[in-house]
């Protein structure tokens, strides 16, 4: 192995790094933690994932107007910590890689649920157990290798998800054809109405919806091993929420259309419900393959985000040293040992409360990826703050409706951290989110202070970082 100054490989094109994104996004929030979402709310669920998804366009935004200029490993925990102090940094460093363990651990819970669809006689933990050791080892692989493994994986749902929209489409059109009423766009008004819950219902389902946009932030942290960032974040920022809008919203208003939403399981995946509804085993058996595909590749592209954050913070000395060793091939690899090891936890909780766990882990994987999100906006906010108008004007890739849409995209993810405090099945998201961030400032404390009296220099680095000129903060 080398030293903890080698330094990881740029081996990641434009296609690996939009599929990266994808890969994240697309995943067990749509598989499986859509039709929590669609009990909650109904049909305005689809209206739910519109607002998200606009607001999450804000949030790549603001990480790419960053990214392109300065790309590192860790990406916005360094961002956060040169433009909101070393506290922020530390904060955002720590709750991205709790974040990333957390929704690696609803998305094997979620496959430990598929395999279940063969096998309902076998233990969930042992098909979770496996995926870990296999996404462990996957992520052992160098970097393009892993890249191409990703491309694969994703293009698989991708293909899939817009096979099924076809094929719905095509359900929907014959039903009309033949006269079959239980079948049609009506279902989305016709069963309570497109607001079913009332507005309450629309409003909680943002904790479950916020969760399935968690790890579109992973495109930032792609940028330290991008061959051309300055090309390729551009093209995956602006390309991927459209793709997930559609992927979404379209998707889920076709499986809605042809099965009403209240007969909708949230105890399973609705695009393999649909098909059991409709009588097509064989296809539902095909769908199922995808979505265990899903699942490892979210899981893939979540182990690799939170290598690569935890690599970057151990070079701020945010993290333990050998966090930055890195083999042969470019790839970070204690970083992976160590995901690898806490996603065993997910072995655990499905051996004790397989029935609770995933709700559980969603609300808890929400609060950390709002957190994140907050932090890349005010990042970016306050690094704008600064720049000079010339600075601004020399911008390659600068975010849209500056200020008006950073700051009521602020505003909205302050909201959905309140919402977590008044339903009982997330407040403990919120419960657990703020000691987390509390024992975090308290650790963070102690190590500079330690740091002061054993160690002067061990974090020196930040105040020098944060002291930077504006053109060099972006």
């Amino acid at each position: 192995m080398k030293s903890g100054a080698a330094a990881l490989s740029r081996g990641l094109s434009a296609r690996h790094i939009r599929f990266i994104a994808l890969g994240s996004a697309i995943g067990t929030g749509l598989f499986y933690g859509s039709s929590d979402a669609i009990d909650k709310a109904g049909p305005s669920v689809l209206l739910a994932y519109l607002v998200a998804g606009a607001a999450v366009f804000f949030v790549l935004r603001a990480l790419g107007e960053m990214a392109v200029t300065d790309p590192v490993p860790g990406s916005f925990g360094d961002y956060a910590a040169k433009h909101l102090g070393p506290l922020a940094g530390f904060l955002t460093g720590w709750t991205y890689a709790f974040e990333m363990v957390v929704v690696c651990l609803a998305d094997v819970t979620a496959l430990g649920v598929y395999m279940g669809f063969w096998f309902p006689d076998v233990p969930r933990w042992i098909w979770v157990l496996g995926a870990v050791f296999v996404i462990g080892g996957a992520n052992l692989l160098g970097v393009r290798v892993f890249g191409e493994l990703e491309f694969w994986f994703s293009l698989i749902k991708v293909v899939a998800v817009i096979a099924m929209i076809v094929g719905g489409i095509a359900i929907l059109v014959l039903a009309y054809v033949h006269g079959d009423a239980s079948v049609g766009v009506h279902n989305l008004w016709s069963h309570g109405g497109f607001l079913p819950a009332g507005g309450s219902g629309f409003v909680l389902s943002f904790a479950v919806v916020l969760f399935a946009f968690g790890g579109t932030e992973i495109i930032g942290i792609t940028a330290g091993e991008a061959e051309d960032p300055q090309r390729t974040i551009p093209r995956a920022v602006n390309t991927v929420p459209v793709r997930v809008l559609l992927f979404y919203v379209l998707a889920l208003a076709v499986i809605m259309s042809v099965t009403p939403w209240n007969a909708i399981s949230s105890s399973g995946s609705p695009f393999v419900q649909i098909f059991q509804h409709l009588g097509l085993s064989s296809a539902a058996t095909v769908l199922n393959v995808v979505v265990i595909t899903a699942a490892l590749s979210a899981i893939n592209s979540d182990v690799f985000g939170a290598g690569r954050m935890l690599y970057g913070m151990a070079q701020r000395g945010h993290a333990p040293a050998v966090m930055q060793r890195v083999s042969r091939n470019g790839v970070p690899w204690m970083t992976v040992v160590v995901m690898t090891v806490a996603l065993l936890v997910g072995v655990l909780l499905n051996y004790l409360v397989p029935d609770q766990v995933f709700e559980i882990i969603a609300s808890l994987a929400t609060f950390a990826t709002v957190w994140v999100w907050l932090m890349i906006l005010l990042a970016q906010y306050r690094a704008r703050r600064r720049m000079s108008p010339e600075q601004v004007a020399a911008l390659r890739f600068g975010v849209p409706l500056w200020p008006y849409g950073q700051i009521a995209t602020i505003a909205f993810m302050v909201g959905v951290v309140v919402l977590l405090a008044f339903a009982p099945d997330t407040r403990v998201a919120l419960v657990v989110g703020v000691v987390w961030v509390a024992l975090l400032a308290v650790v963070h404390r102690f190590m500079r202070r330690r740091s002061r009296t054993t160690e002067p220099g061990a974090l020196a680095d930040e105040p020098d970082r944060s002291s930077r000129v504006a053109g060099d903060r972006v």
